[in-house]
């Protein structure tokens, strides 16, 4: 008999009507925000299947676009997210493909343009029960959840770097819950993904960032 959770019962804490396609889609966008330091400027999201047709009736793109706000998937302000962007000067696009169909049912790629002109774009998927996962960064398969704090390290495939993630994290006191590498190809760009059981310093970054394969480290504090 398999073990089933107050979690699974209950659902997540959201604002609805759907955990796939509100809570999920808020945390997918949420956790992008995260990755992209709250410093966005315009967004354009492109959704496949489930999501491609039913977004409007769901609220799929309130909640989207909530979560690229910073809004947890409680946050009543994920109801008035299209007035707040617009108040907040922050851009954005909702585009539908129907024409890619071999995608998670409730898949969304997510287009990120920040306030210094870098961008950053994320693939998403609502795998049910308000509960997400991140399958792409930047064109680079990925898979982390969002449910431990993660750094998410970009960098050059090559010798001793993993050691240098390691030796940082190690040096203050953070216990490794996952760690797994990704890569384009042998000495390509490639991104390592550690999630933790706590939270991590800001300074982290910096002294991840002091190896030179190392191009960017990005925190998401959970």
């Amino acid at each position: 008999m398999s073990n089933i959770s107050v979690f699974d019962v209950l659902g997540p804490n959201m604002i609805g009507p759907s955990s796939s396609h509100t809570a999920g889609a808020s945390s997918i966008a949420y956790l992008a925000w995260k990755m992209a330091g709250g410093n966005i400027k315009h967004v354009d999201f492109t959704l496949y299947g489930s999501f491609a047709e039913t977004y409007r009736g769901h609220g799929t793109d309130k909640a989207l676009l909530g979560g690229i706000l910073g809004f947890k998937t409680d946050d009543t302000r994920i109801r008035d997210s299209f007035k707040i962007a617009e108040e907040q000067g922050v851009d954005f696009q909702f585009t539908t493909n129907e024409t890619e169909t071999d995608l998670h049912p409730n898949t969304v790629d997510i287009h990120i343009i920040m306030d210094d002109g870098k961008t950053l774009d994320v693939r998403g998927e609502s795998i049910g029960g308000g509960k997400c996962r991140i399958v792409r960064i930047d064109n680079v398969p990925v898979h982390f959840t969002g449910e431990y704090s993660a750094a998410i390290i970009v960098q050059k495939d090559m010798p001793g770097v993993i050691k240098h993630i390691a030796s940082a994290l190690s040096d203050r006191d953070i216990n490794i819950a996952f760690m797994r590498l990704f890569r384009e190809g042998k000495h390509e760009r490639a991104y390592t993904i550690v999630e933790t059981d706590s939270a991590l310093p800001e300074e982290l970054k910096e002294a991840i960032k002091e190896n030179e394969y190392v191009e960017d480290v990005m925190l998401v504090q959970i």
